[in-house]
């Protein structure tokens, strides 16, 4: 009896779906009124029977009993399908129960559950129906609502809701903010903290997590600074997840003595702020400091995770520590981190950043999982080590497993095009650029113009460039460099000056747009560069004094060159290149060879390029036995084999100095096959001592080997005209003219108040065309009167004398000189370039003048500098 009446003592009414008084439930289970509980009931108590019976015969309890336990037990098994993952069995059973009987638990238990799965449709199929039932989008309905589109990647939605029912609760405000942070709308999310802070909402150390966060990336960093404040005020500054936000904050402005304090200041340090540390470290270019942290974070025998591995090895492979890493790789081999992909990815990036392609590559290889980062990172290794043919492979080979390129690894193939020289293959990586709508990546565009650019189509770089619409420096400066490299100096100047009304220039400009200045010897606008560079704090940079040097030398000023190559405190292989061959385009062999002993002293070994200009030296001077010593010292000490370029200065000294059958020679038993320039040396040389039939043996194997290269032919022509053999001459000419060959246009040109006045042979279109010419048949009169005889060979026709004195005055550089002393002041040196090579009569020509009327003219042609002073030239006849 006691038994019975305590359960029925716990029996309490009630209030659920019909709100029916009638129906009674126990807290621990259902109870249920049928004939045997009944019957129970009234064998143990018969001065209740008849009371009991009444009560039963008018409420009707075993059919009010049975429609509870049915509602009850749907909602029941709702919530146990949800309990167990079963998300289908569980919207099947709720879309067939009656709407009206579902209670507010089983809403939230499903919209839960669809929020775990991730399942958008099915907890828009719960909204439906819980809205359609009559259901308030309120209190625990609605924040389920909330996370449920947060957590399925509908923000707006999930926003739009909770904006319905602003609460104060902190976790929805705290859900919402990270959602947005998590999106990179840092602002937004900065804008609710605002709306929750003015309505009275408490954040906790979660919502200060977030807002750090947020002002980070923003780059506020007063504003962090001020939070700072405000959470050790509210309490929170001891809360690891507050001060690990905080480090992470300071290191991005770059506070890294702060970030330390607050690490040391924490009390209990977990593995996250150990992690920050690290990272911070690596980030701030702090790498070794990083790597001193995780030692010391395994000697005090911290807790440590794949993200503490992760930075560590990008520690590694910036400080190129390879040892290390591959302590790290069989450490997280062990720990089973070689399952994750972002381990995998950033050990695949420290081999290849620490030169081991053959780590790499294993490490890529043995990945279960490889992402697009993967593959990104492989490519960009063999790019890395040169293999530029075998990157391009893998970029087919990733696209045939249906893998799409994003945008880093388009650049990094366009990149290894670029170095590859392989144009089409870059052209068909642009076509899918297009294709895939990538062409609005700045990044990108720079590859392309970069690529485009070293594969000398600049007309294809220049279009991708008029096609950008906010152009960086990067932009700018491909394009500079672009048309230096590729001989188009002009261009390079005019869109330098186009910048200057746009962007800023850089350091980088300047190393881009003084070569343009050193090919036009164009000193006012190098003068010019220099004053900015100055200005702008360049002048420490090594390469941008390396380049300010090389465009003084090719500009003639070579003290100014001498003066700043001193000045260059760690000076490289390039810096003495620069120097010795600026001492040989000027005629000062002996001087390049004294340089070239200092760059020796200071333990600087030449490179094949230094050898290069070392041989032009001794070539441009005539010294042949120093020739010879520096080129046996290439090969047996500095184990250099020669190539083309090597034994073409070898050939020439030999020619020029009238050794035509030992160069012969010289050239039959090169261990390479010789191209047109060798056996081009040799004609030249053939020409300058009127060796006319060998001329003629060497010429058809130049012809073979160039048949289109109308120097070689224009050479001949010279050699036939000096002999007066005119009628070889006019065959020569109409074979020219059979093959549609058009010779290169001969011009030259002068700076005169920073502009440029350029001359074509014959051109009579200058302003001051009367006056030049007028100049030079004054000057040509007094050469006659003193006796000078012009070599009239030089004009290559068959003409009478008086015809081709006509002729010959026509010549470009002549007509440069004559403007120089016309328009500059008396004392200033007369700078004349030409873009061939000078012509013996205009040679003779310009000493003369030097002599007359008391000018220093510096002519600069295509091979080196011709300092014309009192009739006398600084070549010595080697030219």
């Amino acid at each position: 009896m006691s038994t019975s009446i305590a359960n029925l003592n716990s029996i309490q009414p009630y209030h659920g779906p019909g709100n029916n008084p009638n129906h009674f439930y126990s807290p621990n289970s259902f109870i249920l009124f049928t004939h045997s509980s009944k019957a129970s009931l009234l064998s143990s108590n018969s001065n209740l029977s008849s009371r009991t019976c009444n009560v039963t015969a008018s409420v009707s309890l075993p059919e009010t009993t049975q429609k509870t336990a049915m509602y009850v037990d749907e909602n029941a098994k709702i919530c146990k399908f949800c309990e167990m993952g079963h998300l289908i069995k569980s919207m099947e059973l709720l879309t067939r129960s009656q709407k009206s009987k579902l209670d507010l638990n089983t809403y939230c238990s499903v919209l839960q559950l669809c929020a775990e799965v991730k399942s958008l449709e099915d907890g828009k199929r719960v909204h439906s129906i819980a809205t359609s039932n009559g259901m308030k989008i309120e209190g625990a309905l609605g924040a389920k609502l909330v996370f449920m589109y947060v957590n399925c990647g509908d923000l707006i939605e999930g926003r739009r809701i909770f904006d319905k029912i602003l609460n104060d609760k902190v976790f929805l405000w705290n859900l919402i903010m990270s959602e947005y942070a998590k999106v990179g709308n840092y602002r937004e999310s900065l804008c609710l903290f605002k709306k929750m802070m003015e309505l009275g909402v408490a954040g906790n150390e979660f919502t200060f997590t977030c807002v750090l966060k947020c002002f980070a990336a923003l780059g506020k960093e007063m504003e962090c600074k001020g939070v700072h404040g405000y959470v050790y005020k509210l309490g929170f500054g001891s809360y690891n997840a507050v001060v690990n936000s905080l480090i992470a904050a300071y290191f991005k402005f770059g506070g890294v003595e702060s970030a330390h304090k607050l690490f040391d200041e924490l009390s209990d340090q977990d593995v996250v702020s150990w992690n920050s540390m690290i990272s911070g470290f690596v980030a701030n270019s702090f790498s070794k400091k990083g790597l001193e942290f995780f030692v010391q974070m395994l000697i005090l025998g911290a807790n440590m995770d794949s993200d503490t591995l992760v930075s560590v090895l990008v520690a590694c492979a910036k400080v190129g520590n390879l040892s290390l890493g591959r302590a790290l790789h069989a450490f997280g081999v062990k720990r089973c981190y070689s399952r994750e992909v972002t381990f995998n990815n950033t050990l695949l990036d420290m081999y290849s950043k620490c030169g081991n392609l053959n780590g790499a590559t294993d490490v890529f290889v043995k990945m279960g999982e490889k992402t697009i980062v993967s593959w990104t990172s492989i490519i960009a290794a063999y790019v890395r080590e040169g293999l530029y043919d075998d990157a391009i492979r893998l970029f087919d080979e990733m696209q045939s497993k249906g893998l799409r390129p994003d945008i880093y690894m388009v650049t990094s193939i366009v990149h290894a095009c670029a170095c590859s020289n392989s144009l089409d293959k870059g052209r068909d990586v642009h076509n899918y650029i297009r294709k895939n709508k990538m062409g609005s990546s700045l990044p990108v565009c720079n590859a392309l113009m970069n690529m485009y650019a070293k594969c000398g189509s600049m007309e294809e770089a220049h279009l991708v460039f008029s096609q950008i619409p906010v152009k960086d420096i990067v932009s700018w400066n491909t394009m500079i460099g672009g048309y230096s490299k590729s001989s188009l100096p002009n261009e390079a100047l005019k869109l330098f000056v186009d910048m200057q009304k746009q962007s800023k220039p850089d350091d980088i400009t300047m190393t881009c747009v003084l070569p343009a200045c050193a090919s036009l010897s164009a000193l006012d606008k190098g003068r010019e560069i220099h004053g900015h560079i100055l200005r702008k704090g360049y002048f420490a940079d090594p390469i941008v004094l390396g380049a300010l040097v090389d465009m003084y030398v090719k500009c003639g000023l070579l003290v100014i060159a001498k003066l700043l190559f001193d000045m260059i405190p760690k000076k490289d292989v390039i810096h003495w290149t620069i120097m010795i061959a600026g001492y040989g385009m000027h005629g000062f062999g002996n001087e390049a060879i004294s340089t070239f002993k200092n760059m020796r002293m200071a333990g600087i070994e030449p490179d094949e390029s230094c050898f290069t200009s070392i041989l032009c030296a001794c070539r441009d001077s005539g010294l042949q036995k120093e020739g010879w010593v520096f080129f046996n010292h290439m090969r047996s000490k500095c184990s250099i084999e020669p190539k083309l370029e090597h034994y073409a200065c070898m050939v020439d000294l030999l020619a020029c100095s009238g050794n035509l059958s030992k160069a012969y020679r010289f050239i039959e038993t090169m261990p390479i096959k010789p191209d047109a320039s060798i056996w081009g040396a040799l004609l030249s040389g053939c020409r300058i001592h009127h060796n006319v039939e060998l001329a003629e043996k060497v010429a058809e194997h130049v012809f073979e080997l160039e048949p289109e290269n109308t120097r070689y032919y224009v050479l001949l022509a010279d050699v036939y005209a000096e002999a007066e053999k005119w009628e070889k001459v006019k065959k020569l000419q109409e074979r020219i003219s059979r093959r549609g060959l058009e010779k290169n246009p001969e011009c030259s040109w002068i700076e005169v108040q920073g502009k440029f006045n350029i001359f074509v042979g014959g051109d009579t279109s200058h302003p001051q065309a009367q006056r030049i010419d007028s100049l030079l048949k004054k000057l040509r009169m007094k050469m006659m009167n003193e006796g000078y005889s012009p070599k009239m060979r030089y004009a290559l026709f068959n003409a009478d004398d008086k015809e081709k004195e006509v002729l010959m005055c026509g010549h470009s550089e002549r007509l440069a000189m004559a403007c120089g002393i016309l328009n500059l002041p008396p004392g200033r040196t007369i700078r004349v370039t030409k873009n061939l090579r000078v012509c013996g009569d205009c040679h003779e020509m310009g000493k003369f003048m030097s002599k007359t009327t008391r000018r220093e003219i510096l002519l600069r042609d295509s091979n080196r500098f011709h300092l014309f002073r009192d009739g006398t030239c600084s070549c010595r006849g080697f030219w």
